[in-house]
């Protein structure tokens, strides 16, 4: 099939890379996996940026008493193992990629310097985004919406735990009803809870739409990018 996206931000959360059960750490039986599909939509010549949680080493509204804004560092510093173990199973698999990172670590990454990010996919590479957006206090949803504008993606995918959005949750409410389509404003008013209302608003302001599909199937992400209705699409009016 022809993918329907040039160029997509794939949001995965910390959690995911650490398998099915796990809470804590990384399954590298699992990143091969969801790396695999990451590499077939790769070779259908789909630019590709990740932006990864660090929620499988550090949760930061966890952190009891501690200050929020060294919590938030701590969450940034998971976030960029994550996003080494990504770029080593990519490399293993033969595809060149680049870790970016908002907070300058040069011994271990390169910082993130939007340009230099385009310029990666126009050479063929994946770009991963490590520590989010630098700033304590925003979500990693937040810095995927933040580089999804900044590289001009045409979609932000969200991989995550249930089949797309629904207006409540699924795992407690068996009456719970998915939509398969909604507009940003819709996911504001309602409040339904996909993403922070940060990242939700940037999306909004810049037109930017969201699709949001479970990752529990990892091919997921192929049939996401050839545009199949597996999830929910959010978009402007």
């Amino acid at each position: 099939m022809q993918p329907v996206y040039k160029r997509v931000l794939l949001k995965l959360s910390g959690e995911v890379l650490a398998g099915k059960g796990g809470k804590h750490g990384i399954d590298f039986e699992t990143v091969e996996t969801i790396c695999k599909s990451i590499k077939e939509c790769f070779d259908m010549g789909v630019q590709i940026g990740i932006v990864v949680g660090g929620g499988n080493f550090w949760r930061g509204r966890s952190s009891g008493n501690m200050d929020k804004t060294r919590a938030d560092h701590m969450g940034m510093l998971a976030t960029v193992m994550n996003s080494l173990a990504l770029a080593d199973t990519l490399e293993q698999l033969g595809v060149p990629v680049r870790v970016q990172t908002s907070i300058i670590m040069q011994q271990i990454a390169e910082p993130y310097i939007r340009n230099k990010a385009v310029r990666h996919f126009e050479k063929g590479r994946i770009v991963i985004f490590g520590c989010g957006t630098g700033n304590p206090f925003f979500t990693t949803d937040s810095a995927a919406a933040l580089r999804a504008a900044e590289i001009d993606a045409d979609v932000l995918f969200k991989a995550t735990n249930v089949d797309g959005i629904y207006d409540k949750d699924p795992h407690k409410f068996s009456d719970a009803v998915k939509y398969d389509k909604l507009t940003h404003m819709e996911v504001l008013q309602k409040g339904l809870n996909v993403m922070d209302a940060t990242a939700a608003a940037l999306c909004r302001d810049n037109n930017i739409p969201i699709f949001v599909f479970n990752l529990e199937d990892p091919k997921n992400i192929v049939r996401a990018v050839n545009g199949e209705n597996i999830g929910t699409l959010v978009k402007g009016e």
